[in-house]
């Protein structure tokens, strides 16, 4: 098998421009930390680049073969990306369940290793994007460095989880709504939210890098100023007409206790973290759309680090101090989608704090409507790179003058109708498995992110590279990749275990619906992948197959050197702390 049937390159008749090492429209200089990129984008008007007028809509590229869409990211829209663009329902809402479910203790432990998984692998996922920043990146890494068939699988696989995310993040807006006002149908906060979803996205990559930034900053203010409060209560600094109005400590952590449920518990708790971490890939996404990868992408991947470490664990920690495992109010039918079984808006309302349990509702809004917008922006630009490589229906390759690839982000915008399911009366049931067919995807993403990066570094030192000349290192290199992939299939394991047994709380063995339910995108990724082989009749590539070359970035060296050379000038602290700022 050749290197061109793994990678694609555009066909002749092609619409699109100058084609630079496998990439049409690529900028033909090479690259230092301090360059911006420039494409055929930057030479619109600038109503036209950003979507404001009808010339936008008109065609720019059209046809197989990887085309680059508009950079106009700067570094500090990669960075909120980062640190703030994908935390949603399942941080603020389904850690309610979690911790019902499992205990305090088990919502940590678990957290900390999907972190440290998540760690690694967008570490991997940066070394890879740095080098080459292809939009639809990590389905494409999955192409050239694993299997055809298996990256085939892999981006259809993530395009029907951003397709299913978003109706459920729609729901879960119209539920918050319904916190202050339950008399207007939940069709109608469906409506205004996907319209003012679609409206973000025709501004086009622009459009979703402001929009992230503002909202992950609010995401970020909001998270801080609750660890602040939480660290008040806990010292028994509530108001006197509230539960925390004296010293609170860790008496969950002994009464009930910080376990629950046992193994099975503990165990349950794996699939509520993997959804909360789900999109943090993007900003890997997103590099290629930002005006110079090099400079901004190791910036942001670094951020992951303190998002996990901030975010994710001490926030968590404080939840488990301030709310019960026994707390009835954390028990919803809709485990990702009632505002009112958030731990995050029981601690304001338990606290007697006047306000503060609709500040984190507003919290709670904001953040999965920047997620709804993320699916979007996710979903499209995978389906697009697909049908760039012929394994899609070509109309998806179209891309308009602002860089929109404008029939893939209707199609995407047209699946959060299915978000009006809920509303009829077997529609929850009916919405139940759909999000079934999300509930692991991420898990086969992040899992094939670490073996392309494992193969990836195989391949460079094959066709006679060295280390030195990939531009930004993952932290922890190939066995920091073996780690996250080997965490990756301890938690598939902990999930079938999970889907074999009754729910927590339950003896015996579950039913074949809760299975099912529990285990459908199993079954669907290996149809996909049989689709896959069947389509293109290829399987796994062998190392002397694995091209390094194609779509790879033209760096410049001489910027590249003097850069290195000056950060190991730096004393010791500073270079460590480097490493993760």
């Amino acid at each position: 098998m050749s290197s061109k049937d793994s990678f694609p390159v555009p066909d002749g008749g092609e619409k699109g421009v100058t084609q630079v090492a496998g990439v049409v429209g690529a900028d033909t200089h090479p690259v230092g930390p301090g360059d911006d990129i420039h494409n055929s984008y930057s030479e619109e008007s600038w109503a036209t680049r950003n979507g404001l007028n009808l010339e936008s809509f008109k065609c720019k590229h059209y046809g197989h073969g990887l085309v680059e869409l508009d950079r106009s990211m700067k570094s500090r829209h990669l960075h909120m990306i980062a640190i703030g663009g994908s935390i949603g329902a399942g941080f603020f809402v389904g850690s309610g369940g979690a911790l019902f479910d499992g205990g305090p203790g088990s919502v940590l432990i678990t957290f900390m290793i999907i972190g440290v998984m998540l760690f690694n692998t967008v570490f991997a996922l940066g070394e890879m994007a740095v080098m080459y920043p292809v939009s639809g990146g990590f389905y494409t890494y999955s192409t050239r460095f694993i299997d055809p068939s298996w990256g085939f699988a892999m981006g259809w696989n993530y395009v029907f989880q951003w397709a299913i995310v978003l109706p459920l993040e729609l729901v879960v807006c119209g539920i918050t709504i319904g916190y202050w006002n339950t008399e207007i149908s939940l069709a109608v906060w469906i409506t205004i939210f996907l319209v003012a979803i679609i409206l973000i996205n025709i501004f086009g990559t622009l459009g979703y890098a402001e929009e992230e930034f503002f909202a992950s900053l609010f995401k970020l203010v909001a998270i801080i100023i609750f660890m602040i409060v939480a660290l008040v209560l806990v010292l028994g600094g509530g108001p006197s007409d509230g539960r925390y109005n004296e010293y609170w400590g860790a008496r969950y952590w002994y009464d009930p206790g910080a376990f629950k449920n046992g193994f099975k518990g503990f165990c349950s708790v794996f699939v509520t973290a993997a959804f909360s971490f789900s999109g943090t890939e993007l900003v890997g996404l997103a590099a290629a759309e930002s005006r110079n990868p090099v400079k901004s992408l190791p910036g942001a991947i670094k951020q992951v680090f303190w998002r996990i470490t901030l975010f994710y664990i001490v926030g968590l920690f404080m939840v488990g101090l301030l709310v019960s495992s026994t707390d009835q109010s954390l028990l919803s039918e809709a485990a990702f989608s009632d505002a009112k079984a958030s731990p995050f808006v029981l601690v304001g309302k338990y606290a007697g704090l006047n306000g503060f349990d609709h500040f984190m509702n507003v919290t709670i809004l904001v953040s999965v409507l920047s997620l709804g917008v993320s699916s979007v922006y996710g979903g499209s630009r995978t389906l697009t790179a697909l049908a760039q490589q012929g394994y899609a229906p070509k109309i998806f390759t179209y891309i308009d003058k602002s860089g929109r690839p404008l029939y893939s982000v209707i199609i995407v915008s047209v699946c959060g109708a299915l978000a009006y399911i809920n509303l009829s009366a077997n529609g929850v049931t009916v919405f139940n498995w759909l999000l079934s067919l999300s509930g692991l995807a991420a898990l086969f993403t992040w899992g094939s992110i670490c073996l392309a990066h494992i193969r990836f570094r195989k391949a460079w030192a094959y066709h006679g590279h060295t280390i030195d000349e990939i531009p930004f290192h993952a932290v922890g290199g190939v066995y920091g990749s073996w780690l996250g992939l080997s965490l990756n299939i301890i938690v598939l394991i902990a999930q079938t275990y999970t889907a074999i047994v009754a729910p927590p709380g339950e003896p015996g063995f579950g039913t074949a619906e809760s299975f099912f339910q529990s285990y459908l995108a199993v079954p669907v990724v290996i149809v996909f992948w049989i689709i896959g082989f069947a389509w293109k009749r290829t399987g796994w590539l062998r190392t002397h197959q694995m091209d390094v070359d194609t779509g790879r970035r033209e760096l410049d060296w001489d910027a590249m050197n003097a850069y290195r050379a000056k950060v190991a000038s730096w004393p010791a602290w500073r270079r460590i702390l480097h490493k993760v700022w």
